[in-house]
């Protein structure tokens, strides 16, 4: 039997931060980041209308980036002490994915973080409390999916967390926050969604259902995001609608070796961490030339590539087009090409490749990726993805 799970209410639009006043409850915990929806007034506004709803509010500040264990523990104790009944995560993917994995652990005080690293393994949420999210980033699309990312940082390793309970009750994805984005993030966010919405074509879990949402956010994406990252207002505002779409394809297809790739490599390295997007935008274009080699997987990234409106006369031509198109994507973002131009010393990476390798390939995301991959391809591929080389194989 297959599923297609979304919130059940998404609200776009700019000024739809007031949909907060809707809410029906008694207490609500606010999780966020590390100062800018303050900063910006968004945190304020956010508990305002809370407190207009008639909710007592509490707030659960300075998540990191790429949260870990110890940030979501501490987390769920302060909401076992405060026991709201609405959770809401305001910002980028780190406080949203941190705020879904502390709901289970306020409500199960006894699960253990090993025990939701198994894929779709979480009790029954929704005992105490329900969940919005409130995206200030235009790419990771955590507000409409069924996944959290986070961190162990004594092994370095990202653990994609998933299960359906977890897809937010609300979404509200209102583009006035996202504006405040700077330049890096526009490109690094915005690659991260069309990452997500080619991988979920391609997954060997796809639909019809998640085909239609996958194909209309990437060509959003190939549409608008230089525009959004040289400032364009309306630009922006589509953007932070094509990675909602993105994120209701993935959530529901699943996705691929990139994500495998860039969650084991995001925080491993000691020349320090990866943004999760950039990651993903190097290794889209080494992926696809992996995955080609399987005719069905070429045959569907044919097909984006027509959406794209790229040149090519067989699916052959149409894949290095859209290898093309990616490469040129990046180079216009400032994203480097290879692991190398980031920074990763060789000698770093021919120490850890091997176990980068074995890592990758049991993330959850490599069981939907189109064509199988062993430990020592994966290794081969993180050699090409390094030195910048075909992958041939």
């Amino acid at each position: 039997m297959s599923r297609f799970t979304l919130p059940r209410d998404i609200y776009y639009g700019n000024g739809t931060l007031e949909t907060l006043k809707t809410l029906k409850g008694k207490k609500a915990m606010v999780v966020v980041g590390g100062g800018a929806m303050r900063k910006a007034g968004f945190l304020d506004k956010t508990v305002a209308y809370l407190k207009e709803a008639g909710m007592a509010v509490e707030l659960f500040e300075n998540v990191e980036p790429d949260p870990s264990v110890d940030t979501v523990l501490k987390g769920a104790a302060a909401m076992r002490k405060f026991q709201p009944d609405w959770i809401v995560a305001l910002g980028g993917g780190s406080p949203i994915d941190a705020a879904k994995a502390m709901w289970a652990f306020y409500e199960y005080p006894d699960t253990s973080f090993t025990d939701l690293i198994t894929p779709f393994n979480f009790p029954e949420l929704r005992q105490k409390a329900r969940f919005a999210a409130i995206p200030s980033t235009s790419g990771t699309a955590t507000e409409v999916t069924a996944f959290s990312i986070i961190t162990d940082p004594a092994n370095g390793i990202k653990y994609p967390l998933a299960d359906f309970n977890i897809t937010p009750d609300v979404a509200i994805v209102d583009p006035e926050i996202a504006a405040t984005m700077p330049k890096t993030l526009t490109a690094h966010t915005g690659m991260d969604a069309l990452t997500h919405a080619i991988e979920a074509y391609v997954s060997t879990l796809s639909s019809p259902f998640t085909d239609a949402v996958a194909i209309k956010a990437l060509q959003m994406v190939f549409e608008q995001l230089l525009d959004s990252y040289n400032g364009n207002k309306a630009a922006k505002e589509q953007m932070h609608y094509a990675q909602c779409l993105a994120g209701m394809a993935f959530s529901n297809a699943l996705l691929g070796i990139v994500h495998s790739l860039a969650h084991k490599t995001g925080a491993v390295f000691d020349v320090g961490h990866i943004p999760h997007g950039c990651a993903n935008a190097i290794y889209l274009p080494y992926v696809i030339q992996y995955n080609a080699k399987n005719a069905d997987a070429a045959s569907r990234y044919a097909d984006i590539a027509r959406a794209a409106g790229l040149d090519g006369k067989s699916d052959a031509e149409l894949v290095q087009s859209l290898i093309a198109k990616v490469n040129a994507y990046n180079t216009k973002l400032s994203i480097p090409t290879s692991l190398k131009e980031w920074g990763v010393p060789e000698a770093e990476l021919k120490a850890k490749a091997a176990n980068i390798a074995k890592e990758a390939v049991g993330d959850a995301c490599t069981s939907s990726n189109p064509r199988p991959i062993t430990p020592a391809e994966m290794e081969k591929l993180l050699h090409a993805i390094y030195y910048g080389t075909a992958v041939d194989f």
